[in-house]
Parts: C-alpha cells; sequence; structure tokens
C-alpha cells in the first residue's frame, strides 16, 4: 500500500523538509550544556567544548548515559546535523574530547551527497559513556569494536544543532561492520519529537516511516564509495534488532566504558580526562579544565569557504550483491 507522508518526502529533500516541520529540541535540557566554539569553523582547528554550570566537561566521559536513574532515556551528543555533510565527531584522542572534524590525508573528511541522498538523512551522534571496545571480539558479529563510542541515528522531524545534547527514546540497532570492526548503529528518537509517544521498537519506524529503515541501511552500505571504498557489510544478514536488543548493546558499551575509566593503560590512544568521574584515573579538577578550554586557537578574522564540490551529486551502482560478516 502507497502511503503519503511530508516525513518520507523530507528524508531526500532538506528544502522540503524546512518549510514542512519545525525542529523539536528541549530547551530546558539543551541549556545544561553550553557549546563552547574554538578555532576556526572549516579548518584544522576548529573544536566545539562543552561546559556545564562553567565547568568544562567531556561529551565522552562527563554527559551522563542515562538521563535520569529510571534508564528511560538516554542522551544523545549531536555531532552531525540532518542534511549536512561534515564529518564531525568527538575526538577520542584529545583532553575533554571536544567534537572536530574528521581529518583523511590532512584534509577535512566531507561526506558525499550519494543519489538520491543529501548529506546524513538523519542528525546523527554518538550516546556518552558508551565504547565498542577494539580488543573484544563480539559473539554475535565476530568482529572487534571499533574503539569509538556507541553511533546513534535520531529519526525525529527535527534538524538539531551541532553539539546538542538531546534526550532519546531508544528503538534498535543494526550492526555494519566496517572494515572488519563492529560498528553499531542505534536507532533512536527525541523524546520531544511529535511521534515519539507513538514509537516504542524498532518495528514502529517501519510502520510510522514506511521506508526510512531501508533508506539508511542503503546509506551505511554506500557512503563511502565515492571515496574508492568498498560497500560496507553488516551483520545478521542486515536485519534490523528490536530495542531489547539495543538496550542489550548499550549495556555492554557502558560496561567497557567503566573498565577504560578504571584500568588504565586499556587504550592508550583514548583520552580519558573528564571533570565529574572522581574514581578515575582521567580526572582533572574545573581549573585544570577551564585551563585546556583556554589554551584553545581562537577564530580567525576570516573564515575558509567550504569547496563547492563537497556539494557535488555522486551515483553508485546497487546491483553489487550484498556480504555480511559472518
Amino acid at each position: 500500500m502507497l502511503r503519503c507522508s511530508s516525513r518520507l518526502v523530507s528524508y531526500f529533500h532538506p528544502q522540503v523538509s524546512a518549510r514542512l516541520v519545525a525542529p523539536h529540541i528541549s530547551a530546558k535540557w539543551f541549556s545544561m550544556y553550553k557549546v563552547v566554539e574554538k578555532g576556526t569553523p572549516n579548518s584544522l582547528d576548529y573544536r566545539l567544548f562543552h561546559v556545564k554550570e562553567g565547568v568544562p566537561v567531556s561529551a565522552f566521559h562527563d554527559i551522563p548515559l542515562y538521563t535520569d536513574d529510571t534508564n528511560k532515556y538516554c542522551n544523545m551528543v549531536v555531532e552531525i546535523p540532518r542534511w549536512t555533510n561534515a564529518k564531525m565527531e568527538i575526538c577520542k584522542e584529545e583532553p575533554l574530547n571536544p567534537i572536530k572534524q574528521d581529518v583523511k590525508k590532512g584534509k577535512l573528511r566531507y561526506v558525499n551527497n550519494v543519489f538520491p541522498y543529501h548529506g546524513y538523512i538523519w542528525n546523527y551522534g554518538a550516546l556518552p559513556q558508551t565504547w565498542e571496545d577494539p580488543s573484544h571480539a563480539d559473539k554475535d558479529t565476530g568482529c572487534k569494536g571499533d574503539n569509538d563510542p556507541l553511533d546513534a541515528i535520531e529519526v525525529g522531524a527535527g534538524v538539531a544543532t551541532r553539539g546538542e545534547v538531546k534526550q532519546v527514546k531508544i528503538l534498535g540497532v543494526i550492526a555494519m561492520i566496517d572494515e572488519g570492526e563492529t560498528d553499531w548503529k542505534i536507532v533512536c528518537i527525541d523524546k520531544n519529537d511529535s511521534m515519539a509517544d507513538q514509537m516504542n521498537d524498532i518495528g514502529d519506524v517501519e510502520r510510522l516511516m514506511p521506508g526510512m529503515l531501508q533508506a539508511t541501511r542503503d546509506w551505511f552500505r554506500i557512503y563511502k564509495v565515492p571515496t574508492g571504498k568498498p560497500m560496507n557489510e553488516f551483520a545478521f544478514a542486515g536485519e534490523w534488532k528490536d530495542r531489547a536488543f539495543a538496550e542489550k548493546v548499550i549495556v555492554e558499551t557502558n560496561g567497557y566504558w567503566k573498565t577504560l575509566m578504571t584500568n588504565k593503560g586499556v587504550a592508550e590512544d583514548v583520552s580519558t580526562v573528564n571533570t565529574s568521574q572522581q574514581n578515575s584515573h582521567g580526572f582533572i579538577s574545573s581549573g585544570e579544565g577551564t585551563q585546556i578550554l583556554n589554551k584553545q586557537a581562537e577564530s580567525a578574522a576570516i573564515v575558509p569557504t567550504v569547496a563547492a564540490s563537497t556539494q557535488d551529486q555522486c551515483f553508485v551502482n546497487r546491483t553489487v550483491p550484498e556480504t555480511v560478516c559472518a
């Protein structure tokens, strides 16, 4: 049965989306964390730091995984707002883990517009206080973790702000295999979205947003192809797993994060510097956190322009058979 929906149209047409839907942002929760820009946008020194009540905090380690003791909602740090191309990410290597743009071969990284998509087709980010352990081979995928916080895709109607901390409801997960590593993608929705009350599991996404899950799997499969990389693979033959499975993944990776924070030397390339986890080996004072923030570069008078080529459209042949990680 054909179902017409302005939300379905908006997955592929950002200009249409801007007219049809308004962002849903929890201003009260977002205001807990002030985003401080350092360096110059569109440059190698650009950083976004989070500050709470005047104290610099780590987006990786200090922002709680859950919004309260009920564990009903998770916090999600938005790295990449919907429809944008700049590949921003929480920097696990630097103290206080600011958001920065990924760099490949000395150049800022932008995701291609692979037909029929424009940039990222949802708000993309990470769940704090989770870590995909690169020394642990997942029993389901057979592949080790990718050494990052859990990735999250927020499928609500709003276009988020870079650095925004959203309260989200967990709906499901897919297991992408990226260059031999397990790279879970958690599906969630902003708790303040107009459709959040109707969505409680992965099946509700398919029912209320027909085509969204298919487009999402397709996007993840092909988005690196224009850069010369092979198509990404999936465990479970690309099957979407339900909320209960996703919550199990979240609990497990939160456990790996706790090990990371309490055992020095678990991952030498991950900075555990934080201002709230007093029993961790990376704990520093608020004053030391402020010193880190103040040492960052300030914005230059002239902001570099983004090359027009980053908005070029690319085409990928989907007839190549899909493979999965055994």
